[in-house]
């Protein structure tokens, strides 16, 4: 009976160790994501990073890998962000720290970045330290001017004043649009780099319209020879062919200049009379 015993006991102890490794085991499947928002007051990026997974070691320093998920929160592109990510023990002190890059983030997307870091222990926390060139925070003042003057800027589609203006651009590549009544829309791509120096300027030169332009109450635009106009009617020459509109559909016309040249009189030279 006493041996009998003394194996019950022995049967037990490997059966509470297997429960106590499952369960640890568990716990780490199910370890939540560190969640963080940047910056803090009006959040613009979103990094959630996943279990930290230990790969190597060597000399007391630690190396961990983990899946660090970054989402856009704006509505504009992000060409560049960059962080000092750190990582501190459960009494706050810092036990490690690593560079975390992201580029060209459309609005609303999100990238998977396989993050590596080195430590000297197990992390508990995360702070991060934004670098300075990073979310396109640099922004290079940047006059444009245009031939004519007085033309209106879009910056990527946004309003941005009438030329000649100064405006700040971001790091990165942007599209420049220019409009102004009587002239053919301009524009131009532009490059913007980190080593940009500031008061440059850029300058687009706005071509003559060559056609007659009649703009309609519905927001379209045509483009032709305005042959005639009366109470009643507008008549426009397209590609040879005359489109007559009603005057209440026309909302504004704009002419341009044309110079007419007046041919010499034919002369034909009279024959003698014999």
């Amino acid at each position: 009976m006493v041996q009998l015993r003394q194996m019950t006991k022995l049967c037990r102890i490997p059966t509470l160790i297997f429960i106590v490794v499952f369960t640890t085991v568990l716990q780490a499947k199910n370890e939540p994501a560190i969640v963080m928002m940047w910056p803090s007051d009006k959040p613009a990026l979103k990094l959630s990073f996943e279990k930290f997974r230990q790969t190597g070691a060597y000399n007391g320093q630690n190396t961990f890998v983990s899946d660090v998920t970054v989402q856009n929160l704006t509505e504009r592109q992000i060409p560049r962000a960059s962080f000092t990510v750190y990582f501190m023990d459960k009494n706050k002190v810092r036990i490690g720290d690593g560079l975390l890059q992201v580029s060209d983030l459309e609005a609303s997307q999100k990238a998977k970045i396989q993050f590596q870091f080195n430590s000297v222990g197990m992390p508990a926390s995360v702070a991060l330290s934004a670098r300075k060139d990073m979310l396109g925070g640099k922004t290079i003042p940047m006059r444009i001017i245009s031939v004519p003057a007085g033309a209106k800027l879009k910056v990527d589609g946004k309003e941005s004043g009438i030329t000649p203006v100064m405006v700040r651009l971001t790091v990165g590549a942007h599209q420049l649009d220019l409009t102004k009544e009587g002239y053919a829309p301009g524009g131009t791509p532009l490059e913007v780099t980190p080593d940009e120096l500031p008061g440059g300027s850029i300058t687009v030169e706005l071509g003559g319209l060559s056609r007659d332009s009649v703009e309609l109450r519905d927001g379209s635009v045509v483009l032709g020879d305005v042959i005639s106009m009366s109470m009643t009617q507008v008549v426009v020459r397209l590609d040879g062919k005359d489109q007559r509109y009603d005057r209440n559909q026309v909302k504004r016309l704009v002419l341009v200049e044309r110079e007419v040249t007046q041919q010499p009189p034919v002369m034909q030279a009279v024959p003698p009379h014999p």
